[in-house]
């Protein structure tokens, strides 16, 4: 049984937690934010799509084995409507490089948001490798999905 995330008012609240359960490696608040759904997914960069609760508790926990992950959130889009949302936005991941120094990772992320009886989830997370050209690109991308 899932323990309740804390209330969340909207898609952007949960985004929120979620980027700060993945800098912490909080297993447990990460996985307090899923819809209670067999049919939520998730597909890390270059990796197969994990369907349902515990194949991804099971993949973020071999993740966070290796320590937490220091993602920053930007240049997010959303694309929302009543009882749910879509978003779209570049994950920079600050990794450490030679001597001290820290080299920027760039994922394109899309997250989608339900609202359920228990508040608003993630119904999906698909992430995908990018690079900083993509990342420039999305910078000046208009605002509007179509």
């Amino acid at each position: 049984m899932r323990t309740p995330p804390p209330t969340a008012d909207g898609p952007d609240d949960v985004e929120a937690r979620f980027y700060e359960a993945l800098r912490r490696g909080d297993l447990e608040l990460l996985m307090s934010l899923w819809a209670d759904d067999d049919e939520v997914v998730c597909v890390h960069p270059g990796g197969p799509r994990l369907v349902g609760a515990p194949a991804i508790r099971a993949s973020f926990g071999a993740i966070f084995a290796n320590g937490a992950i220091p993602v920053v959130p930007e240049q997010v889009r959303r694309l929302e409507w009543h009882g749910g949302a879509v978003h779209h936005l570049v994950e920079r991941i600050d990794v450490p490089g030679e001597r001290g120094s820290t080299q920027a990772a760039w994922v394109i992320a899309s997250n989608v948001y339900v609202k359920t009886a228990q508040g608003w989830r993630i119904a999906a997370h698909h992430t995908s490798p990018g690079t900083l050209q993509e990342a420039a690109a999305a910078a000046d991308a208009p605002g509007t999905l179509h």
